[in-house]
C-alpha cells in the first residue's frame, strides 16, 4: 500500500475481543471501529478488540467478505476532493450467523472474555410501538422468543439467553451499549431486555437490573452505502482491493454515558465525550441531523435528485430544509458544549454539501416508517404542545406520503423502500381522496391524526403536492 495509507501499528495477534458488536454495517465500521482502532494505535489495552456478529442473512455475506481479508477493512474519509484512507484492524473475529436460534452468538456472548455487547441494529430493530413509545412485547417475533427462550431469533432474545447462561455459570454480566440513532438508546435497550426477562423469569429480571448497565450514547457520522463506485475509487486512488470498504465524511462524534459494569476501553483518549448528561446532545443530533435528512430526502426524491449534495445545491430544497429546521425544530433543542442549535444547523448543512461522500437520497428515504416516529414526529408533538401547528413538518409528512405512492413528479417509478412498503402505499393511495387516511396510521403518528390543526395543515400541504407538484409547493412554502 502507499505510505499515505494508515494501518494498524499494534500487534493484532495479541488482541482479544472484549467487545462483541451485533450489526457490522458501514456505520459501525466507520465509527466505533475507527475509535477503537485509534485507541489500539495509541497503545490502548489490547483486551478491547471487536468480535463481529449479526442475526440477519446479509450479515452472513458481510462475514464471508471480511473473512477473506482477515477482518481488515478500509475507511476512506472524503472531504470534497480530498481523500484519506486507513486500514482498520480492531475487528479480529466474526461469529457464525445461524439461520435460526442464534446458538453461536449466544455462546460468544456467554464467553467471559466478552465484557461489552454493543449494537447497531437500526431503529426498527428495537420493537418500539410508535403509538405508545414502549417496547412491543406482543410483537410476533418477541412472543416467539419468549415461547422458545433457548433458541431465540431476535437480538434481544439472544442477549437474554446469554445473560441467563452467565448468571447460571456465575460469570459477571456485560454492559449493553446501543450505538443506534434512538433517543435514550440505552434506556430503550434496557426496556426491551427487562420486559422480556420479566415475561420469562422475574428472578432473572432482578439479576439483570442489579448487574447489567445500559449506557445511553449519541453517535454521529454520515456514512453512505458501499457499492462498485467506492470499490473502484479505492483501487484507483490507493491501489487497495477491498471487498467491503467504507467511505464517510471526516466529521465524527461520540457522546457516551460512563456506565459500564465490567470495565471499558479508555474512550476518552480518542475523543469520545463521557458525560452524565447525554440527552441534550442526542436531542440536537437526532432532531437536526437525522430529522434534517428526513426533511431533505422526500422532496429531493420526488424531484428526481439522486445525491444529497446535489439536493443541497438546489435553492428550493436547501431553503426548505433551513426554514423547517429553523421554524419548527430549533426551539425544541437546547445548546450543548461546543454548539448552539443554530451553529449545529450551519454545520450539518455544510456536511450535507460534501460531494465526496456521495450520499444518496434513496438511502435517506429508506425505512421512513421506523425513522419518522423517532426523528421527526417528536418535533411535531412539541410544536403542537407549544400551541402552534408546525406547517413545515406537516408539509414534510405530505411529501413522504406522496413518495410512498411510488412515483416521482416526472412519472418515474419509485421502488419499494421500506419494510412496511405495501401498507404505506395503500395508505398513500387512500390519502388521494381522504388525507386523514395517511395520518390514521397510529403505529407511526399516534394521536396526531386526531389533532384538527395538524390534520388540516397536512391536508392542505398534500393537496398542493398532488395538484401543483413538489417544486411549486416548495416555492409557495418559502414565499
Amino acid at each position: 500500500m502507499p505510505a499515505c495509507v494508515g494501518r494498524p501499528t499494534y500487534a493484532r495477534d495479541r488482541l482479544s475481543a472484549g467487545i462483541l458488536h451485533i450489526g457490522i454495517g458501514n456505520f459501525h465500521r466507520s465509527h466505533q471501529g475507527v475509535y477503537l482502532n485509534d485507541l489500539l494505535n495509541a497503545g490502548g489495552d489490547p483486551a478491547w478488540a471487536i468480535r463481529g456478529a449479526g442475526v440477519r442473512q446479509p450479515d452472513a455475506q458481510m462475514r464471508q467478505m471480511l473473512s477473506e481479508q482477515d477482518w481488515l477493512y478500509s475507511v476512506v474519509e472524503v472531504d470534497h476532493e480530498t481523500y484519506k484512507a486507513d486500514v482498520v484492524g480492531a475487528m479480529i473475529d466474526f461469529v457464525d450467523v445461524a439461520p435460526k436460534g442464534n446458538a453461536p452468538l449466544i455462546a460468544a456472548m456467554t464467553d467471559p472474555v466478552t465484557r461489552v455487547v454493543s449494537l447497531t441494529v437500526t431503529e426498527g430493530g428495537y420493537f418500539v410501538d410508535a403509538s405508545t413509545g414502549s417496547f412491543d412485547v406482543s410483537h410476533s417475533d418477541i412472543s416467539a422468543d419468549i415461547a422458545n427462550p433457548a433458541a431465540p431469533n431476535t437480538v434481544f432474545g439472544a442477549i437474554l439467553a446469554s445473560l441467563a447462561a452467565r448468571r447460571a455459570d456465575r460469570v459477571p454480566a456485560f454492559t449493553v451499549m446501543s450505538c443506534d440513532n434512538l433517543p435514550s438508546n440505552g434506556d430503550v435497550a434496557r426496556a426491551a431486555i427487562m420486559e422480556m426477562a420479566h415475561a420469562l423469569d422475574p428472578d432473572l429480571a432482578n439479576w439483570i437490573a442489579d448487574n447489567v448497565s445500559f449506557p445511553n450514547g449519541m453517535v454521529d457520522r454520515i456514512t453512505p452505502a458501499t457499492g462498485a463506485r467506492e470499490r473502484d475509487l479505492l483501487r484507483a486512488k490507493f491501489g487497495i482491493k477491498d471487498n467491503f470498504p467504507v467511505f464517510c465524511e471526516p466529521f465524527r462524534q461520540w457522546v457516551l454515558e460512563d456506565k459500564f459494569v465490567n470495565g471499558r476501553p479508555e474512550f476518552e483518549r480518542v475523543g469520545v465525550t463521557l458525560t452524565d448528561d447525554i440527552h441534550a446532545f442526542e436531542r440536537m443530533k437526532i432532531r437536526l441531523l437525522n430529522g434534517g435528512h428526513a426533511i431533505l430526502a422526500y422532496p429531493s426524491a420526488l424531484m428526481g435528485i439522486e445525491f444529497v449534495h446535489d439536493a443541497m445545491g438546489n435553492d428550493l430544497i436547501r431553503g426548505y430544509l433551513r426554514k423547517v429546521l429553523s421554524h419548527d425544530v430549533l426551539q425544541h433543542v437546547d445548546p450543548v458544549p461546543g454548539f448552539t442549535p443554530a451553529q449545529y444547523l450551519d454545520s450539518i448543512c455544510e456536511r450535507f454539501e460534501n460531494p465526496g461522500v456521495a450520499d444518496t437520497t434513496t438511502r435517506l428515504c429508506h425505512d421512513g416508517s421506523n425513522r419518522q416516529p423517532k426523528f421527526v414526529i417528536p418535533s411535531i408533538r412539541d410544536g403542537l404542545a407549544a400551541g402552534y401547528v408546525p406547517e413545515g413538518l406537516a408539509l414534510g409528512s405530505a411529501l413522504w406520503c406522496q413518495y410512498c405512492k411510488g412515483q416521482t413528479d416526472a412519472g418515474h417509478p419509485i421502488p419499494a423502500n421500506d419494510p412496511d412498503w405495501d401498507n404505506l402505499q395503500t395508505a398513500a393511495r387512500r390519502a388521494e381522496v381522504d388525507p386523514a387516511a395517511w395520518l390514521s396510521q397510529e403505529d407511526i403518528y399516534g394521536a396526531l391524526g386526531r389533532h384538527e390543526g395538524f390534520v388540516a395543515a397536512f391536508a392542505s400541504a398534500l393537496n398542493s403536492v398532488q395538484t401543483k407538484g413538489t417544486e411549486d409547493t416548495l416555492k409557495t412554502y418559502l414565499a
